[in-house]
Parts: C-alpha cells; structure tokens; sequence
C-alpha cells in the first residue's frame, strides 16, 4: 500500500470518526481545529445534490449511529434504569473517553462498568443499581461467546483428593450483586424481543427501541452464575457457599481449599456440608460449568 493511499484513509477515518454535535450532525470545526468543509472537500468530490461536508456526514453519522445502536442492544437494562436522556449522555462521554478501538462491536461496552464506577456523577440516584446492571450485562455477553472446553472424564472425578484441581468452563461468570436485578433483566430483555444476538445493520437515521423505565428496586445480597447452555444465557442464583467454591475454583486453588474456603464461618454442620458439596457438584457436572485442569 502506498504512503499516499494510507494517508488518504487516515485522513478519511479521522473524520468518519469525529464525534458529532450535540444534534447528531457533523461538527463544522473539528476538535484539533481542522475545518470539516475544507477538509471533506479535499477527498470527497461534491455532487448536484451534496456537498462534500454533507457526503462525509453521511458516513460520519452512519459510524456513530452504529456505535449508539450497539450500545443500546447491549446494554438494554442500562437504557431502563438510567432512562433515555441520561443513558445517551452517558454513552457519548463513554466513547469519546474509550472510543472503538476494535475490530468487532461485541468489544465496545467492555469498559463500561469501570467508567460508570468512576464517573457516578452521571449516573446520579440510582448508581448503585447501574453498576450492578452493567456487571450482569457484560457478563452476560462475555458468557454468550466463550470458549467452550471438554469436560472431565467420570474417572477423574473418582479419583480426585483434596490436592486435585479443577477449572470452571470460560462461559461461567460469578457476580456478587447489591441489587435483584437478574429478574430485571429478564423482564427488559423478554420485554423488547431480544436476543443472545446482535445487529450490523446501519442506518442513517437512528432508531430507538421504547423501553420502560424501571420503578424502585429493593436492595438485596444476590450470588449469581451466567452461563450458557447450547446458544443460549442464563442466570442462576447461588447460595453463598457456592458462590465461594466456585471463586476459588476459578482462582486456581486446590480442592482442599476450595471446600475450607466455602465453609470458612459457617454454622453448618458436617453432614449439611457434605450434603451440600455433594448436590453443588452434581449440577455443576450436569450443567457442563467444569472442565479438566490443563
């Protein structure tokens, strides 16, 4: 590829990916400066309809539209809770501070949680419960497309002792949550019609999805496990001694000290424990969660 020709994209990606103004148009003057007419005018040729500035904002808007839209199919529960107003507000300051850098959208949400935690001010009242629904769905997404590993022989599992090892499936997250809002997000998702699935349509003309704003929620110590199973994700609620199991299974630790760590203060007796362990491992097993160690 010759410098001139890579010139030429970079230039033409540079402004593609100029944020736009406040009204979804292009910006007359971009943020270095630059003026957009005079630069638009110098790779893209007008027509008899458009000029080269509004050419550009075709594509321009086409970008942004796309990176908007990803953003509300991924994140619906966030859009119900925060309402339309603020969540647009937070997804513009969202991706002006982590623009796409990428080469697949199912990236493009992946810092939200940690931008949200550090910018509560745009969150306002109802922070708390933001985080907790931009955890459960990001895990959410993160669980639809893992990899997926064989699981242990039966004779593994008859052999195993307390300095034997086992690994949790990649598709299982673990989320310790303040807020109920597994059953939220079902209801949202169910709600809209979605799927485990996203668009790549663009459009020139943004279109939004009606959501209903969500009510009060009471706060609530929730254990929860995403998972997949076959093409779809779930959500399944944990008792606190599994919640820590499973951790310290996905920390690594030896079995001896996955079972000291679950049981680590608790009033049950011996035989409640084994009880536990026992049906714990069963599902786990039937679910397909675990995988042998590598």
């Amino acid at each position: 590829m010759s410098s001139q020709l890579l010139q030429l994209q970079r230039r033409m990606a540079t402004a593609v990916m100029e944020p736009l103004t406040r009204y979804e148009s292009t910006r007359k003057v971009r943020r270095d400066g630059v003026d957009m007419a005079s630069e638009a005018s110098e790779f893209i040729k007008p027509n008899i309809s458009l000029t080269s500035l509004e050419r550009l904002e075709i594509y321009n808007r086409q970008y942004w539209f796309r990176l908007y839209s990803s953003l509300e199919e991924d994140f619906p529960g966030l859009l119900a809770v925060l309402g339309r107003r603020t969540f647009e507000r937070v997804m513009r300051c969202y991706l002006d501070t982590y623009p796409s850098t990428s080469f697949t959208l199912r990236d493009l949400g992946s810092k939200l949680r940690m931008y949200l935690s550090s910018h509560e001010e745009l969150i306002g009242s109802k922070g708390k419960i933001a985080l907790d629904v931009a955890s459960l769905e990001w895990a959410h997404i993160e669980a639809y497309d893992a990899a997926t590993f064989p699981a242990p022989e039966p004779e593994y599992f008859a052999g195993i002792t307390d300095d034997s090892f086992l690994r949790l499936q990649p598709s299982v997250r673990l989320l310790e949550l303040a807020y109920p809002v597994d059953d939220l997000l079902i209801s949202i998702r169910q709600s809209i019609g979605s799927s485990d699935t996203s668009s790549n349509n663009a459009s020139v003309i943004r279109k939004s999805s009606t959501i209903r704003r969500v009510g009060k929620i009471s706060s609530t110590t929730l254990w929860l496990a995403v998972h997949r199973q076959e093409f779809a994700v779930y959500y399944k609620r944990l008792r606190l001694e599994e919640y820590r199991m499973l951790c310290a299974i996905q920390a690594g630790l030896p079995l001896g000290k996955v079972f000291e760590t679950a049981f680590q203060g608790s009033t049950m007796d011996e035989a409640s424990q084994a009880e536990l362990l026992q049906e714990a491992f069963h599902q786990w097993a039937v679910l397909g969660w675990l995988c042998a160690p590598e």
